[in-house]
């Protein structure tokens, strides 16, 4: 009897621990993901002061109250099914990683990914691969590949929109090219396994480096199985749902009384693509303030003729900013939330 309220008496305690475990984990990721939302907040003030030096505080107030909310409930709505659009390409990684998880639980999962818009390179994003280990004992390096993928055809999905729109408009072709070719550089040391195999080989002795070289070793064997077809695929998937979020800012600008005509959406999705795309290459988390920046100067300098003043460009930023960031963070938490029940398991 003894022996038995002491394994009960071992299982509480271990219980109790894992339970102060999660809660100690969701609260350190409750506390980044709202110090980078305020950091947000505080670029949008930053935004908002400029725009009423420069229209005045009766103007500024009065341009926000302007807002079209059918137009902005289009923006808000194409994001989400942006988004929404590039869960096959996620379940196309997995499949191919040979991980089998239920459609509610994967969708869920894949949600929990943009919690962690707001990280450095949105390398958060390999959150997921620690759910996936607690709900399934999956090891993690063996899942991250698909979370690499994800992102890197996320930002082939954005340089692929900056060069057609560039060509659209048959300006800043050369630039684009540059700017993409940085863009795509750090992506050269998780797809190529000559750098990875030097590091094993001169540090293959070293304890403190054998549990990071373990991983390095199983995410290569794992990123093998993700074949072209598995990108040209994702590719499919994940332009259109780039293209929606173009769209986005477009409705935007119609939501504030600019009305363009379609033919002015190759330069609206020039303008969102160089803002996201220099935001990147930034590694700033969230590319805050670098898009926030981008984003406003290019709609004075490409739009300027059809009516976008610096005060109206500010007020545009700050609300597609959160109808695409904010929004995304929202839905993205809640679902992050939804899925710590998979951490206890």
């Amino acid at each position: 009897m003894q022996k038995k309220a002491s394994a009960l008496d071992l299982g509480s305690v271990g219980s109790l621990r894992k339970g102060h475990d999660y809660v100690a984990r969701m609260n350190r990721i409750s506390k980044i993901v709202m110090t980078l939302l305020l950091v947000s907040f505080a670029v949008f003030i930053i935004i908002a002061a400029l725009a009423i030096l420069k229209m005045g505080v009766s103007n500024f107030f009065a341009t926000i109250k302007s807002i079209n909310a059918f137009y902005y409930s289009l923006a808000i709505l194409t994001v989400f099914i942006g988004y929404l659009m590039r869960f096959p390409k996620w379940s196309i990684y997995m499949d191919k990683l040979g991980i089998k998880i239920g459609l509610k639980k994967n969708f869920m999962i894949y949600l929990s990914m943009y919690s962690m818009e707001l990280t450095p390179g949105r390398w958060g994003r390999a959150i997921v691969s620690y759910t996936i280990n607690k709900l399934t004992k999956v090891k993690f390096a063996r899942t991250f590949p698909a979370v690499v993928a994800d992102i890197f055809t996320d930002f082939l999905g954005f340089v692929i929109l900056l060069l057609g729109s560039a060509f659209l408009m048959h300006k800043y072709i050369l630039p684009s090219l540059v700017i993409s070719a940085l863009l795509i550089v750090p992506f050269v040391f998780l797809y190529v396994r000559k750098p990875f195999e030097f590091i094993r080989k001169k540090f293959s002795k070293s304890k403190r480096l054998r549990g990071f070289l373990e991983v390095g070793s199983l995410y290569f064997k794992s990123n093998k199985l993700l074949d072209k077809s598995a990108y040209a695929s994702s590719l499919g998937y994940t332009v259109p749902s780039m293209f929606l979020n173009g769209v986005s800012l477009y409705f935007v600008i119609l939501a504030f009384g600019i009305h363009l005509d379609p033919g002015f959406i190759p330069t609206v999705i020039f303008i969102y693509a160089t803002s996201v795309v220099l935001g990147m290459i930034s590694g700033i988390p969230g590319a805050l303030g670098v898009t926030d920046a981008v984003l406003l100067a290019a709609l004075v300098g490409f739009l300027g003729g059809a009516g976008i003043s610096f005060g109206l460009a500010s007020v545009i930023t700050i609300f597609f900013r959160i109808s695409t960031l904010w929004f995304v963070e929202l839905f993205g938490f809640a679902a992050l939330s939804y899925t710590f029940r998979y951490w206890k398991q």
